[in-house]
C-alpha cells in the first residue's frame, strides 16, 4: 500500500540517520525538517554529482556558480512581482481553526486541478462539492490569499526585508557583474546551490513540501534572435521525453505521450531548444539515480497555472507511491526579470550579440533537492529480498561507501580492521568509510544495507596471513577476495558503477 511504503521510508530515515521533524523534542512547527547524519552526507553527494554534471562538466556552454545571500531587499522582491503576487490561496476551518491551502486540498478530494484558478472560483468549487476540512470535516470559511514570503525587519531602522522565495533573483540581480567580471558570452549559464524559504500552508508528507528547502538551478541566459540552441543539442536530441501535453490534460487524460527532444521542439509542444535540451538531459540524469524514464513525465503548465511573463512552463513530476509530485521545474522565463530589473533599478542588463543589443531571455530548470532525496529513498527501498529492508541507493550518492567490519571481537582482527578503516580514511580519494565491531557480522550486514553502504570489507583470519579481505556487495550480497593495497581504487570506481552512457556525469 503507498501509506506503508511512505510510512517505511520516513521509518528508515527516523532510524538510520537521514531526516527528522527539526526541534523534534518541542514539536515545533511543520514544515521544517534536519538532515541526520546519513541525510547531509547524501544531500551532499547529490549536490557534488549535480554540479559535476551540469556545471563542471557542461560543454555546450560556460556556466558561472554563484553562491548569493539569503536575505534580499524589499526592492528587489518588489520589482520581481513576489511582494505582489507571490501568495497561495488559503481558507480555515470553522470548527478546528486549521488552515488549508485551498487548491491542493480541492485537488486531494476530488482530483482536480485547480491551480491558479482566482478565490471565487476555489470558494465555489468548495460549497458546489461538500469540500471540508480533512481534520475535522467542519466548514471551511475565510478565503483569501496567504503570503508565501517571510518577512524580516534589517537593520536599526527596521529596513523591510525578506527571506529569499527562491535562487533564482540572486542570479538576476548579480547578472551584469558576472556578465562583466567573467567576460561572458551568450549564450551562458549561472547556476546556484542553497536554501529558500516559503511560508507554506499546510506543509505535509515529510521532507516533500518544506517551509526551508534547497534548490539546485541553472538561469541559462541566451540570445532571442538565434533558434540554433546550445551546442550540445544534437547529442541530446533523440533522447526520448514523456510529455503530458496541454492537450491531454483539458481531455482530462492523465497519458503522457512519448516523442524525441528533437521532435518535441519540431512540433511547437517545447518552445524551443534550449529548453528541450534540459529536459532531455534530465531524464539522463535521474535515470542513473534509479528512476525508470517510465515513471517520470514533464506535465506541461496548463495557461492558468502559468506565469504570465513564462513562454512554457514543464515540470518535471515523478510517480510516487502517493502519486505524481513535481521534482524539477522548468521554465521559459523569456526577458522578463532582466527586462523589469532593469526597469525598476535603473541599470542596463542588455548584452550584445554580434552587434546588436539584446535583452537574454532564459531558460530556467529549478531542481528541489529534498524531494530528489525522498524519491531516490523511495525508488532504492526494497524489502523481501533479505530479513531486513535493503536501501539500493545509486552508489555515487549514497552516504557510506564501505563499511569496515572484524569477523570477531578479537584484538588481533579489531586492530588490523582499524588500520584498514584509518588508510581508507586518509586515502587521497573522497571516500567516505565507516568502523563497525558491534554484535554479530549478519547484524552488522543488516545495519550496512538499511543504511544503503555499497559494500562491506570484512577482516578475518586469513586477512592476517596474506594482506587479503573479504569485500560484499549490497545489492547482491556476493563476495570476492582481494588485497588491501586495491581497496582504495575498488572502493572509488564502485561509485561510479552504472553511470556510463547516461549522460549523468
Amino acid at each position: 500500500m503507498p501509506e506503508q511504503l511512505a510510512e517505511s521510508i520516513v521509518q528508515l530515515a527516523l532510524r538510520r540517520g537521514f531526516f527528522n521533524p527539526t526541534a523534534e523534542i518541542y514539536r515545533a512547527s511543520a514544515g521544517f525538517y534536519d538532515l541526520g547524519p546519513l541525510g547531509a552526507l547524501m544531500k551532499n553527494n547529490l549536490i557534488n554529482y549535480w554540479i559535476d554534471t551540469f556545471v563542471k562538466r557542461e560543454t555546450s556552454f560556460d556556466v558561472y556558480l554563484i553562491d548569493g545571500s539569503l536575505i534580499l531587499p524589499y526592492d528587489a522582491l518588489k520589482a520581481s512581482g513576489h511582494v505582489d503576487k507571490f501568495t497561495d490561496p488559503m481558507a480555515e476551518c470553522k470548527k478546528c481553526g486549521r488552515a488549508h491551502r485551498v487548491d491542493q486540498l480541492i485537488e486531494d478530494v476530488l482530483g482536480l486541478k485547480v491551480e491558479g484558478k482566482s478565490i471565487e472560483e476555489l470558494q465555489e468549487i468548495v460549497s458546489k462539492n461538500g469540500v471540508s476540512c480533512p481534520n475535522c470535516g467542519g466548514e471551511l470559511a475565510g478565503f483569501k490569499e496567504h503570503h508565501l514570503m517571510f518577512k524580516l525587519s534589517v537593520g536599526g531602522g527596521e529596513e523591510t526585508a525578506f527571506l529569499r522565495p527562491e535562487t533564482a533573483q540572486n542570479i538576476f540581480l548579480n547578472f551584469k557583474r558576472i556578465a562583466f567580471s567573467m567576460r561572458a558570452k551568450l549564450p551562458f549559464a549561472v547556476a546556484q546551490v542553497g536554501k529558500s524559504f516559503r511560508n507554506e500552508i499546510s506543509p505535509r508528507q515529510s521532507i516533500i513540501r518544506l517551509r526551508e528547502f534547497s534548490q539546485m538551478e541553472v538561469e541559462v541566459f541566451f540570445s532571442p534572435l538565434r533558434a540554433d540552441g546550445p551546442r550540445g543539442f544534437e547529442e541530446v536530441g533523440d533522447t526520448v521525453i514523456r510529455v503530458l501535453t496541454r492537450e491531454e490534460q483539458m481531455r482530462g487524460n492523465g497519458e503522457a505521450v512519448e516523442l524525441r527532444a528533437r521532435d518535441a521542439v519540431e512540433e511547437g509542444i517545447v518552445p524551443n531548444r534550449f529548453l528541450a535540451y534540459y529536459l532531455a538531459r534530465e531524464v539522463r540524469f535521474f535515470q542513473s539515480l534509479g528512476i525508470p524514464p517510465e515513471n517520470m513525465r514533464f506535465r506541461h503548465l496548463l495557461p492558468e497555472e502559468t506565469p504570465h511573463y513564462s513562454g512554457g512552463n514543464f515540470d518535471l513530476e515523478v510517480k510516487f507511491s502517493f502519486g505524481w509530485k513535481e521534482i524539477v521545474g522548468n521554465a521559459y522565463r523569456r526577458d522578463y526579470d532582466l527586462t523589469v530589473h532593469s526597469r525598476h533599478s535603473g541599470e542596463d542588463l542588455s548584452m550584445d550579440d554580434n552587434g546588436v543589443k539584446v535583452v537574454p531571455h532564459v531558460v530556467e530548470p529549478s531542481f528541489g533537492v529534498e524531494r530528489i532525496l525522498y524519491a531516490i529513498l523511495e525508488y532504492s527501498y526494497r524489502e523481501g529480498i533479505r530479513e531486513w529492508p535493503l536501501l539500493m541507493l545509486p552508489r555515487i550518492v549514497s552516504p557510506i561507501k564501505a563499511v569496515v567490519l572484524p569477523l570477531l571481537d578479537r584484538e588481533a582482527l579489531t586492530s588490523r580492521a582499524w588500520e584498514v578503516y584509518t588508510a581508507l580514511r586518509m586515502s587521497r580519494r573522497p571516500i567516505y568509510v565507516v568502523y563497525d565491531d558491534r554484535g554479530s557480522i549478519g547484524r552488522r550486514y543488516a545495519r550496512a544495507d538499511e543504511a544503503g553502504a555499497n559494500l562491506c570489507i570484512t577482516i578475518d583470519f586469513q586477512t592476517l596471513k596474506d594482506n587479503t579481505v573479504t569485500v560484499r556487495d549490497r545489492d547482491n550480497a556476493q563476495q570476492v577476495r582481494v588485497k588491501i593495497d586495491e581497496l582504495e581504487e575498488i572502493i572509488f570506481n564502485d561509485m561510479y558503477r552504472g553511470l556510463e552512457g547516461t549522460g549523468g556525469g
